[in-house]
């Protein structure tokens, strides 16, 4: 799973996602295999600041 797949994820889904950013459910799907695009991702942190939070946090903890 991409770190992007799990982002959409701990967003809330590919619909959720969708629904945030007013566009498809197709384009979040291939935002999984391409990545999320900068911009999108750049409103995704503002308007969920707190899913970003939480992932950094993960990502910090030592394995």
């Amino acid at each position: 799973m991409t770190p992007d797949s799990k982002l959409i994820d701990a967003l809330g889904g590919t619909s959720v996602v969708a629904a945030l950013c007013e566009c498809t459910t197709g384009a979040v799907s291939q935002w999984r295999e391409n990545g999320i695009p900068h911009t999108r991702l750049m409103f995704l942190r503002l308007a969920r600041p707190e899913v970003f939070a939480e992932q950094l946090a993960e990502e910090a903890k030592p394995n």
